[in-house]
């Protein structure tokens, strides 16, 4: 199995194979709490006037999105796993836009299969693709706002490279690494409520998920993220 390691919006054009998107603060971590509150599909987009005009189609749809950190005007929620925990999501469809990691799904236009990345089901996502044991998997870090790279995803990135050749890890050492991170300096920040301490704590709940999420087209042809349960064994 070759794994490559590439970043932000062009990586994901360019990626082959299996590829694994990846975006720990927060889409991701936010796409895997909103499954294990019992929504029905995810469709992740990378414009927002895309989003509105999707809503459009979806009786009681959920609007869930972010730039720059912070909650779009009219949507119900923001990119935030604290906001998620505490919503009734059960049965509900949601439109999902990010500043990087659903750019990153949208854009994965030459991949074989487009996985989402996070800590949250990273072993899960590991064992998911040594089961499918292809020649190729690309892991693509979407960083900070998808233009610079960001300790986590870098981490992220490296975790699952590591789980996929089989070797040992100490997760012991991801969340200490991580809050001393300045890319984490934004959850303990008071000026910046839209980035609760909590986001942090649920983003790095390592494996708390096992199961994948996957990117498929529906029967309108528009992308949308399923579920997949994976037996760890």
């Amino acid at each position: 199995m070759k794994i490559e390691i590439v970043n932000f919006v062009n990586g994901a054009r360019n990626a082959e194979g299996i590829v694994v998107v990846i975006d720990v603060f927060r889409a991701f971590s936010v796409a895997c709490y909103c499954f294990s509150k019992g929504v029905s599909k995810i469709y992740p987009v990378g414009e927002v006037e895309d989003a509105h005009d999707l809503m459009k189609n979806i009786d009681g749809g959920i609007l869930i999105g972010e730039r720059k950190g912070k909650k779009l005007p009219g949507f119900d929620y923001g990119n935030s796993p604290t906001e998620i925990i505490a919503a009734n999501l059960l049965g509900k469809t949601v439109v999902h836009t990010t500043h990087a990691g659903t750019q990153g799904i949208v854009n994965a236009v030459n991949a074989d299969e487009v996985l989402t990345g996070a800590f949250v089901n990273a072993k899960a996502t590991a064992k998911y693709i040594k089961d499918r044991n292809p020649d190729k998997v690309t892991l693509v870090k979407m960083g900070l706002e998808a233009k610079s790279q960001s300790d986590e995803d870098d981490l992220c990135a490296e975790y699952i490279k590591i789980l996929l050749n089989n070797q040992r890890y100490d997760e012991t050492t991801i969340v200490e690494t991580l809050r001393k991170s300045p890319y984490s300096e934004r959850f303990f920040d008071s000026d910046k409520p839209w980035c609760p301490s909590s986001d942090f704590d649920l983003c790095l709940d390592i494996n708390r998920f096992s199961f994948v999420l996957r990117s498929v087209r529906d029967e309108t042809g528009n992308l949308n993220l399923e579920k997949v349960v994976v037996e760890m064994g």
